[in-house]
Formats: C-alpha cells, sequence, structure tokens
C-alpha cells in the first residue's frame, strides 16, 4: 500500500487540523441553534389578564407584527391625549403580559402605549430605531419610552433621542448616564423585587435626572409589573396584581395624563 503523506507528515496533520476545525464548527452551530431555542421558551403570559383588556371597550389592542398598540376607541371615557409610551418588555417575558397592567393608562388619561416584541424576546439584541414603534401611533404627538427590567435598560438608551419627553422605568435601571438629559422620568420600583433589588435602583439613581420621580410600591416584586406568574429569583409579592395595577396606573396617568 502506497503512503501518501510527505516524509515530514504535513497531509497527515493537514487532516487533523480540519478533523478538528469541522468539529468546534459542528459545537457553535449546536450553541447557536440551542441558544436560539432557549430565547424563544418565554414566560406566558396569563391568559384571562389578556383578554380581560381584549374585551374591554374602551382599549382597541392592536397586533402590528412588531409591537401591540392600546390605544383609547371612540367609548372611552376621555379623549385621546396625544401622549403616547413605546414599552420594551423584560427579557423572555411575552409582550401580552403588559397587556393588563399598562391599559390603565389609556383607560384613564388616554394615552396610547406601544408595547414592542423585542428581537429573539430579549431588549438588548433589539436594535431597531424608536421610529420603528412610534411609526404604529403617527397621531401621538409626544413619545415616552419605557420598560421592564431588561427592556428598561434599552429604554433608557432609547432615552437619548432627542425626540423623546420621558422616560418610565418598571423594576429596572439605567446603564447609560441620563443625569444631564432634559427628560421626565418615572422610576417604579418593587420592595419586595429580589431581582431589581431596591438597593439596585438606589444605586443607579445617580444615572437619572436631579428631579426623576422615584416611587417604591409596597409589597410589589419583579413579576408584579406584569402577569405572567413566578419568575425564578424575585421576591414574594404580598399585594395582589390588581393593587400593584392600581399604584401603577396612577403614577402613568401622572405622567402622561
Amino acid at each position: 500500500m502506497s503512503d501518501t503523506s510527505s516524509p515530514n507528515g504535513r497531509p497527515r496533520r493537514a487532516g487533523r487540523v480540519k478533523s478538528t476545525l469541522l468539529g468546534v464548527l459542528a459545537a457553535l452551530v449546536v450553541l447557536v441553534i440551542g441558544f436560539v431555542v432557549w430565547t424563544q421558551i418565554v414566560m406566558p403570559g396569563t391568559r384571562s389578564a389578556a383578554l380581560e383588556v381584549w374585551e374591554d371597550p374602551a382599549v382597541s389592542v392592536t397586533d402590528v407584527g412588531d409591537a401591540i398598540v392600546l390605544a383609547p376607541t371612540a367609548d372611552a371615557e376621555v379623549e385621546s391625549s396625544g401622549a403616547g409610551l413605546v414599552f420594551i418588555p423584560g427579557a423572555k417575558v411575552d409582550p401580552y403580559a403588559y397587556l393588563r397592567k399598562l391599559s390603565g393608562v389609556v383607560e384613564e388619561a388616554g394615552a396610547t402605549v406601544v408595547i414592542t416584541k423585542p428581537t429573539l424576546n430579549l431588549a438588548f439584541f433589539d436594535q431597531r430605531s424608536l421610529e420603528t414603534f412610534t411609526a404604529a401611533a403617527p397621531d401621538v404627538d409626544t413619545w415616552f419610552v419605557g420598560g421592564h427590567s431588561l427592556g428598561g435598560v434599552r429604554a433608557c438608551q432609547l432615552a437619548e433621542d432627542p425626540a423623546v419627553a420621558g422616560l418610565v422605568l418598571f423594576g429596572s435601571y439605567c446603564a447609560n448616564d441620563l443625569s444631564e438629559a432634559s427628560l421626565a422620568v418615572l422610576s417604579l420600583s418593587g420592595s419586595d423585587d429580589g431581582l431589581s433589588t431596591p438597593e439596585k435602583v438606589a444605586d443607579a439613581r445617580v444615572r437619572l435626572p436631579a428631579d426623576a420621580t422615584m416611587v417604591k410600591i409596597d409589597g410589589a416584586n419583579h413579576a408584579s409589573f406584569g402577569d405572567y406568574g413566578v419568575q425564578p429569583g424575585d421576591g414574594e409579592a404580598t399585594i395582589s396584581s390588581d393593587t400593584a395595577r392600581a399604584a401603577i396606573t396612577r403614577e402613568l396617568v401622572r405622567l402622561l395624563g
């Protein structure tokens, strides 16, 4: 049998290197596929909470593909305020999980809310511009941005846009410095939040404008800002979902009303 390798064995070494590279490539492909699958396993919204908003005659719910738009209907007791909020969900949380908690400001203040559907269900992968979502509600005159948890971190980045009038944080805090920004800021935290703890929110306070409104909702945990059940690592809420919604609505109406 003839030996096709060179005297120094280079073809054989080249074959081993090729096999190793192919193995590494295959492992990377498996990791990428596994990661994408993981991002699609979201914390689902509570069906009854979302259904309540769908059946509310004062609130219009429209899925526009990359976002869900909540707007006052002709049956609403208040007229459209001209204010709008682009809201970014927390990591791997179904956007529909925020319908009920955000519908109160639509009912009571006539605001429009655009809940985004982040790329891969993770806000930091979503680099689409603010205009991608404001285009879904062209009648809005004044835009605010906001988000829950990781969604709030992304909202802080979008708040650097000169077109943004204000920022809303649900159990979140900024990684970028907005302390000198001309923004109306509302930060809502939960006293029993085990993820964005009151201590973490307080430590990041320096990155917000001096006149930012900081509200801690007693008895609320991280999941109290949506309707999607228990979240790993969270504290235990000692108030009901209805009580949390009332507190959230009250503060949002003050800002957007």
